[in-house]
């Protein structure tokens, strides 16, 4: 896939936000905030897409939580685009960016189902199990 960043309110965000709800939300018996949604303009955004051509295909946001750490979240791959690598293409997007912009480290909180996705990328796991949107999740890392 092809990766751009995507400008907040636009038309690719919104296509974002769709794809956020329909593989992040939905299967939880969730929704967005509007008010949720509206924290996301702030500069220390930066929303992220993955293409193939002009289909939205991959999504996430990384955001500058201070100290040079880059905290990844809403990582979201269309379904019938699971397993064709585009979560792995969009996490070594997020290191690049990371290392072109001066931060050190990733951090992120992984759904349990994820932790071994994020551990063959060499993320390590630095807490125990908590819970998080009513699933459990684990917060893991990665030096850049």
């Amino acid at each position: 896939p092809g990766f751009d960043i995507i400008p907040y309110g636009s038309l690719h965000y919104e296509r974002a936000v769709s794809l956020r709800s329909e593989i992040l939300r939905k299967p939880l018996g969730l929704v967005f905030d509007p008010e949720f949604l509206a924290q996301e303009k702030d500069p220390a955004h930066t929303h992220v897409g993955a293409f193939a051509g002009e289909t939205l295909v991959g999504c996430l946001i990384l955001t500058d939580v201070g100290n040079a750490l880059l905290k990844m979240r809403q990582v979201a791959v269309a379904a019938n685009q699971q397993g064709r690598g585009v979560g792995r293409a969009l996490a070594e997007f997020s290191e690049k960016f990371g290392r072109e912009n001066g931060f050190r480290e990733i951090v992120l909180n992984a759904r349990e189902t994820a932790v071994p996705f994020y551990l063959a990328l060499a993320y390590i796991s630095v807490s125990e199990t908590f819970t998080e949107v009513g699933i459990p999740h684990r917060k893991m890392r990665k030096i850049l």
